[in-house]
């Protein structure tokens, strides 16, 4: 009965632990930055590229001021899996 006891305990400290650990893969990134993306208010007009590289994310395109530039990259980052964001968005009034 303690075995069982401290098999139980032992899996229930370990699992939080070993979710943890999970990899994200970079489809999911893909998906999740491009709809963060495209449901904010400020940005989801903007034709944005994304790509994503063993957790890296590089976003291409044009956005039309250095708020959007800035707030594009930020939105990206709260993924989860995104290890780093490259930002080329271009700022352009076209």
């Amino acid at each position: 009965m303690r075995l069982l006891s401290l098999a139980l305990l032992f899996s229930l400290v370990l699992t939080p632990l070993i979710a943890q650990k999970k990899v994200v893969s970079d489809d999911v990134i893909n998906d999740q930055v491009r709809v963060k993306l495209a449901g904010d208010s400020e940005i989801g007009g903007m034709s944005i590229q994304v790509d994503v590289q063993n957790g890296v994310v590089t976003l291409k395109g044009k956005v039309r001021t250095d708020k959007m530039r800035s707030k594009a990259e930020k939105v990206a980052k709260k993924v989860k899996g995104v290890t780093s964001v490259n930002n080329r968005l271009a700022v352009s009034q076209d």
